[in-house]
């Protein structure tokens, strides 16, 4: 029987300010196998750690990303919203966090490899960009065994596949309540169009067939974001290969009861 990787969604997102060093950190604390994470491009084309187009979420500033060099982006304070918005949980360490590049965050987990699930932040204006320097980052670093490159922009995560075709590659797919849930054959479909080693899927769509058609095709599962119990057990049956967690420590410790019986 496999058991499903327990990756950090943006680090120990549920307890510690999101994509940073500090969130990465507290989840191998919580016995995570690796944790996912956004990169964008800052003005100078440098990949940098955030989830927003903007900063007035976890920056609490107006700018937007594209707008600021990774060394300005790199002086702004992410972690006091944490603080401010979850106080049972606030740590004056939070405070002061910042963006990191992703040079940064692969020289974090050099000698301690775990699994990074690297989500490309784009659009086709930047996909060619964005790629070619996540890929040189791996590269630089070591990480094309570690490293799994996804992004909702499968034509980034055809780029990377082409700029590296022994780098793992996800594509990602989400409901969206504008339009009518993906079909199984759909996503697989566009997923191996891209060169996708595997489908990322909001727990929404990871349906038993449609997990079961993926893995007959040779595409790896990951369900995301998933923060109960019930899907240790669910991931096992199925085969899901990994499961995206606000909370590590707690799907740990349920990982490791349901392997206990």
């Amino acid at each position: 029987m496999q058991t499903p990787l327990i990756i950090g969604h943006r680090g120990a997102s549920a307890v510690a300010p999101e994509n940073t060093l500090a969130a990465f950190g507290q989840a191998l604390t919580d016995g995570a196998d690796g944790v996912e994470f956004d990169v964008r491009l800052s003005q100078d084309e440098v990949p940098v750690v955030i989830h927003d187009r903007d900063l007035r979420r976890t920056g609490l500033t107006n700018a937007k990303v594209s707008d600021l060099s990774a060394r300005e982006l790199g002086a702004i304070d992410v972690g006091k919203w944490f603080n401010l918005r979850y106080p049972s949980m606030s740590r004056e360490e939070y405070e002061g966090a910042t963006i990191p590049t992703l040079e940064e965050v692969l020289r974090f987990f050099d000698k301690t490899k775990r699994v990074l699930y690297v989500e490309m932040k784009t659009d086709k204006t930047n996909a060619h960009k964005l790629a070619t320097e996540v890929v040189r980052c791996i590269r630089e670093h070591d990480f094309t065994h570690y490293a799994v490159v996804e992004s909702f922009a499968l034509e980034a995560v055809a780029e990377v596949k082409r700029l590296a075709p022994e780098i793992m590659t996800a594509a990602l797919f989400e409901r969206k309540l504008s339009r009518p849930a993906p079909s199984a054959d759909t996503m697989l479909e566009e997923a191996i169009a891209c060169g996708a080693s595997e489908i990322a899927l909001h727990h929404t769509l990871a349906r038993k067939r449609c997990v079961e058609k993926a893995l007959q095709r040779g595409l790896r599962v990951a369900v995301w974001t998933v923060d109960e119990s019930r899907w240790i057990k669910r991931a096992a049956a199925l085969g899901i290969n990994a499961l995206i967690t606000n909370d590590p420590a707690k799907m740990r410790a349920s990982l490791d009861d349901f392997c206990a019986r």
